[in-house]
């Protein structure tokens, strides 16, 4: 299970490594926002498509054999990201590399959760604190040796691929439990009316993180690589923090989709501030301060996205990540192209008014997920 969390630490560095360079890679080549913020969009759009096949692959040829490729593939594709000398180059390898990550993320949460003696909500914490520490690490490795080169935080996350490779050959071993799942289980996933409105709110949710996460960068233009992955890495330690310790204190105190739903309605609010902030020390804070809303949102939306669902674990992985993607795929490169023609403001705004979409279906929707979360606690299948 360790080996399995380490594993997804070092795969998670790889979404934030590209954050401090950002900038650089589109003064060095000419391009414009949109054609930068192709890297993530490429990336995520793969990787939600591929959530589909990922937990049918787990499930028929092992997790751990899928772990493996997964892994094998990032270091492959990280590798040619470095070696690229055009946008549509780096583009390419970023969508192997989603292909890649696909694979790992939701195997990886599967087999935590099938190992893991404490329950539920134990796993996905030990699972979001590496998710949450990796996205932290990511930028401050590629801000710190982005600032020598472009291509170094590339070289350097195949490395990392490498090391978790082998430490996933040598330490990782399949849950005691099998699961058995098919295609046919991924569409009656994603047609299950709790795990589609899971989704679909996390669609909401991810629209607004990949905003953060993928587009402020451009925002900052007069921090160094290291600047920016600094402040990343201090947004990361949040996420992290938040997602273990702050989301368990109040989910203790307080009714979990009460919790969200106003987490949801901080982050919108968020937004709007970033939207709204004059100079760059007011948007830095900002989005250093979201990184609180966002690990609470993920550790809370993750625990939905198993609760809710009665398949296995995998389907339901595959299913709630494939539309979470999906709409974290949508907003890089929308960011971008409201950036070009209307000004960096804009996206925050929109990115708000999507998120406050995800609040009021949370709303609308809350008491039915509790519902299907009692139903499935007490199927007879349950511990299945």
């Amino acid at each position: 299970m360790l080996a399995t969390a380490f594993a997804t630490f070092v795969a998670f560095l790889g979404i934030g490594v590209v954050d401090p360079i950002l900038p650089i890679i589109g003064q060095q080549m000419g391009a414009t926002s949109a054609e930068v913020e192709l890297l993530f969009t490429a990336y995520l759009v793969v990787m939600a498509v591929a959530m589909l096949v990922s937990g049918v692959l787990g499930a028929r040829f092992g997790n751990k054999r899928v772990i493996l490729v997964g892994l094998a593939l990032v270091a492959v594709m990280a590798t040619l990201a470095g070696l690229s000398n055009s946008i549509p180059e780096i583009v390419a390898a970023r969508a192997g590399w989603g292909f890649g990550n696909a694979l790992f993320t939701s195997t990886a949460l599967a087999v935590i959760v099938g190992l893991a003696a404490g329950g539920t909500e134990e796993a996905i914490m030990l699972y979001e604190a590496a998710l949450g520490l990796g996205i932290a690490g990511g930028p401050l490795l590629g801000g710190y040796l982005g600032g020598m080169s472009w291509r170094y935080p590339f070289f350097g996350t195949a490395a990392l691929m490498v090391i978790a490779f082998i430490v996933s050959v040598l330490f990782l071993r399949e849950p005691e439990t099998k699961e058995e799942a098919s295609p046919r289980d991924m569409l009656a996933a994603l047609t299950n009316r709790p795990v589609f409105t899971n989704a679909a709110i996390g669609l909401c949710y991810s629209f607004g993180f990949f905003t953060i996460l993928a587009y402020s960068p451009l925002t900052l233009p007069d921090l160094s690589a290291l600047g920016l992955g600094l402040t990343f890495c201090a947004w990361g330690a949040l996420v992290a923090i938040s997602s273990v310790f702050v989301v368990n204190w109040l989910t203790a105190r307080f009714d979990a989709a009460r919790v969200l739903f106003f987490d949801v309605v901080g982050m919108g609010l968020v937004l709007v501030a970033a939207g709204l902030a004059h100079g760059q020390l007011q948007l830095l804070s900002v989005i250093v301060v979201s990184g609180v809303f966002c690990g609470i949102a993920n550790a809370l939306f993750t625990t939905f996205a198993i609760q809710v669902s009665p398949f296995t674990r995998s389907v339901s992985s595959g299913a709630y990540n494939c539309l979470r993607w999906a709409g974290a795929a949508i907003a890089p490169v929308l960011a971008g192209h409201l950036k070009d023609e209307f000004g960096i403001h804009v996206p925050f705004y929109v990115a708000a008014a999507v998120v406050f979409v995800g609040a009021v279906l949370l709303l609308a929707q809350g008491s039915r997920l509790l519902d299907a979360i009692d139903r499935n606690a007490h199927a007879p299948n349950a511990d299945a």
